[in-house]
């Protein structure tokens, strides 16, 4: 899931969790076997792959799965049929809800995402809703006990081509166009600056405070998107306490 901040927070409590774990490495396995069958096992020429084994990297996805699912891209079986969709909606307290599916049987999909949005007190919008919200982006998080020089990231990661450079407790969050992705990520490798995370996202204008009964049920709808094999990535506008 991707809200507007608390990045690292939202991640390590994700990787905390068996189950969950097991969720993402089945899903980032899949992205990387469709990357390669649209682009090639090569990833110098393949953005998308590039951006699917950065975040297999980021959550330390095991080589064997990452070479099985780029064979599976290689083969002419599983996954041909999958097709990518965008669902949009409603979260408790008015938040703005952005999906990537990837399925298989779009009818399955469309039931469970709407069962899942009105269990949760949220509902499941029209096409266009809540997506001129969001601005797709890429992203880069530097955790602060790697680099703690924030005038010289600043420095290095502008001149490479970033937006802006956001002091988020206790890491760096780096933001651009996504045409700027390879020049930065050149950049930080070039002065040996570690990412926890590098990705193509979309990230909200604004966001909204969730609190209370509101951010329980937006945390157990999260927790179900999650959940759901279809569900590839999920984008919000929420902000919530860590707690």
């Amino acid at each position: 899931m991707s809200g507007h901040s608390k990045w690292a927070n939202i991640k390590r409590k994700k990787g905390a969790n068996d189950a969950i774990r097991g969720k993402i490495t089945t899903k980032i396995g899949r992205e990387i076997t469709i990357a390669v069958r649209m682009g090639g096992a090569d990833p110098t020429g393949n953005m998308r792959l590039k951006l699917a084994l950065s975040k297999a990297k980021s959550n330390n996805i095991p080589k064997d799965n990452i070479n099985r699912a780029i064979q599976k891209g290689l083969g002419a079986s599983d996954g041909s049929n999958y097709e990518e969709l965008t669902y949009e909606g409603y979260g408790p307290g008015g938040t703005a809800i952005l999906l990537d599916i990837l399925t298989d049987n779009r009818n399955r999909t469309a039931a469970d995402i709407r069962h899942i949005f009105s269990k949760h007190g949220g509902n499941l919008g029209e096409s266009g809703c809540v997506s001129w919200m969001f601005k797709k982006k890429a992203v880069f998080v530097v955790e602060k006990e790697t680099f703690d020089d924030e005038d010289a990231l600043m420095e290095l990661v502008l001149e490479a081509g970033a937006d802006d450079l956001k002091n988020e407790d206790d890491v760096f969050e780096i933001t651009a166009e996504p045409e700027a992705f390879d020049d930065i990520e050149a950049a930080l490798g070039e002065k040996g600056i570690e990412t926890v995370s590098a990705e193509v996202t979309m990230v909200p204008d604004n966001t909204v405070k969730v609190e209370g009964d509101a951010a329980v049920k937006m945390q157990k709808m999260l927790d179900a998107l999650d959940e759901n094999d279809d569900v590839q990535e999920v984008y919000g506008n929420y902000e919530m306490d860590e707690e």
